[in-house]
């Protein structure tokens, strides 16, 4: 007898967008359950954000805040060659910056006020970042 275990993924649209609604960026999260807190998504795209920009250590960062040492282009985020980004200060960052609403976040055009919220993911979701001032973090 074999007991198989698997995990359930979740796939969550992710976009962001300016104040004016002008779509910027499109990307696909991928969450363990379909049940997450807002500070679980935002945790989980910063996350996934830094480890690839990390494991590529490319020139240019793309996510949702800015390195410290970076310069704002239009390619994204220009960075010095062969510089590591700090995974947990820019989830501090990113998290610190929704409470102090330098953006705001839609799940399915609701807003969500609280990095607590329970959040629901269907199949169809779709998850707006809408920045209001530029994210610099580390």
């Amino acid at each position: 007898f074999t007991n198989h275990f698997f995990t359930m993924v979740t796939s969550l649209l992710i976009k962001d967008e300016t104040a004016t609604g002008k779509l910027v960026h499109e990307s696909t999260l991928f969450l363990s359950s379909d049940r997450v807190t807002v500070r679980d998504i935002i945790e989980a795209r910063v996350l996934a954000e830094v480890g690839r920009y990390n494991s590529k250590a490319t020139e240019y960062f793309s996510g949702l805040v800015q390195p410290t040492e970076a310069e704002h282009t239009l390619n994204g985020y220009r960075l010095p060659k062969n510089h590591f980004i700090d995974p947990e200060k820019q989830v501090y960052i990113a998290l610190d910056a929704f409470q102090k609403n330098a953006y705001f976040i839609l799940i399915d055009d609701q807003q969500v006020d609280s990095l607590m919220q329970e959040v629901v993911i269907r199949p169809d979701s779709s998850m707006s970042f809408v920045q209001l001032t530029p994210l610099v973090g580390g």
